[in-house]
């Protein structure tokens, strides 16, 4: 194997757990445009917490924001986001902001690996002629591309990045051998080559399709049970005891992949003239879930005659998940908006996440613990471990408090 110079460019969630393993083994350099998370990292700090200072500390990893200092690397692996835009399309800017980029340093015999989630065909037909217009290069003859899905679990320290079976896919059939030997290097828990990169695209946006299809039924038999005054978890509990069951749970569709995932197979499943229906249905459910969840709080309110227009909500939790400070793309947010409809005073408290970055995101101003007291009404919208707690438990004691599901 010859001698690889590593670029990981996006140090998110993905991109610096990723960079940190590959530094064990070669010449590794972290790129990101934002320069405050590079310097945060060159001072051991990861806000996503998915990286201990010691093991910052201890890497040889350099991460950076001059495109002068990954001219050298050979081998780009890019992590950068791949989100939706305001009417639910794909949001390609910064896939195609870092094919710029590489672009400009790539050489002959050049890799580049792509891990962000995208919809089938986008590495060849949006990122390649990228690469090769800006760079002059020709694409399978002077530089090869592959593609492996990122798989990370943000807030889970039990599946690390090794841990993960990693599938993997190469744009000639020796780049893609060469790619998975790249990557069996770092991963302890194997890989699957696919045989092409649409392959490996797809996989990857349909492990987070099915998921969301799954969930949007619960959240359907949960708002009929609720119709039917059934105990939605009496009857999952139940029903669980069928060996072949899926076990899921009702709640608030958020975060990076299975809330935006889905999009991306639709948009291009639509751009061939087909609809497909259960996957835009159960987006539909799964979106409608915070305005469906603050309905019923209201509802329950008038009908204990707790409601009154100067009520005073406090919400607990603003992360897309329990016990991770990840809030991108977080339904707890439109279930905020949805309870500011009804004229009532709504705050939100969660000790997690940062509160620079949802102000900067969101226009929101996160309250800490000691402004928490004397609200009407609480609302645990995330469960953290941290609200279960017997500061958290006092807090709330004989006032109206709702777990959401």
């Amino acid at each position: 194997m010859k001698e690889l110079k590593v670029c990981i460019v996006g140090l998110g969630y993905v991109g610096l757990p990723l960079c940190l393993e590959f530094a064990k083994k070669y010449h590794t350099v972290g790129y990101d445009i934002n320069s405050k998370r590079v310097h945060e990292l060159n001072n051991n700090i990861d806000r996503t917490l998915e990286s201990d200072p010691d093991l910052l500390e201890k890497s040889t990893a350099e991460f950076t924001t001059e495109l002068s200092v990954v001219k050298e690397c050979n081998f780009y692996i890019v992590t950068v986001p791949t989100p939706i835009d305001s009417n639910r399309q794909p949001d390609l800017y910064p896939l195609i902001s870092a094919s710029e980029m590489i672009s400009k340093v790539l050489k002959p015999n050049d890799y580049v690996v792509y891990e962000s989630t995208v919809y089938p065909g986008a590495t060849e037909e949006v990122c390649v002629p990228i690469l090769e217009k800006k760079s002059g290069l020709k694409f399978n003859k002077d530089f090869f591309v592959g593609y492996s899905p990122e798989r990370i679990n943000p807030g889970d320290k039990e599946r690390s990045v090794t841990s993960i079976l990693k599938v993997t896919s190469g744009s000639t059939k020796e780049s893609a051998i060469f790619i998975d030997k790249v990557y069996k290097e770092i991963i302890h828990a194997g890989t699957h080559l696919a045989p092409t990169i649409k392959v490996a695209e797809a996989a990857k946006v349909i492990e987070n399709t099915q998921r969301d299809v799954n969930i949007a039924l619960i959240n359907e038999l949960y708002i009929i049970f609720s119709h039917l005054g059934i105990d939605t978890k009496a009857v999952l509990d139940a029903a669980g005891t069928k060996w072949n069951f899926i076990k899921l749970n009702p709640g608030l569709v958020g975060g990076h992949c299975i809330s935006v995932d889905p999009y991306y197979l639709m948009h291009k499943s639509m751009s061939v003239g087909y609809v497909p229906d259960i996957i835009r249905v159960s987006r539909q459910i799964n979106d409608g879930m915070p305005k469906y969840v603050a309905q019923n709080i209201i509802k329950e309110l008038i009908r204990i005659k707790a409601f009154r227009s100067d009520l005073r909500i406090g919400i607990l939790g603003f992360a897309f998940k329990p016990n991770c400070p990840d809030f991108r793309n977080t339904k707890v947010y439109d279930l905020y908006i949805e309870l500011l409809s009804y004229g009532i005073e709504v705050e939100i408290h969660d000790t997690l996440v940062e509160s620079d970055g949802v102000s900067e995101e969101y226009g929101i101003t996160l309250i800490p613990f000691n402004e928490l007291a004397n609200f009407d009404v609480y609302i645990k919208a995330v469960e953290h471990e941290v609200f279960s707690s017997e500061e958290y438990v006092q807090l709330t004691k004989d006032r109206n408090c709702f777990s959401i599901f």
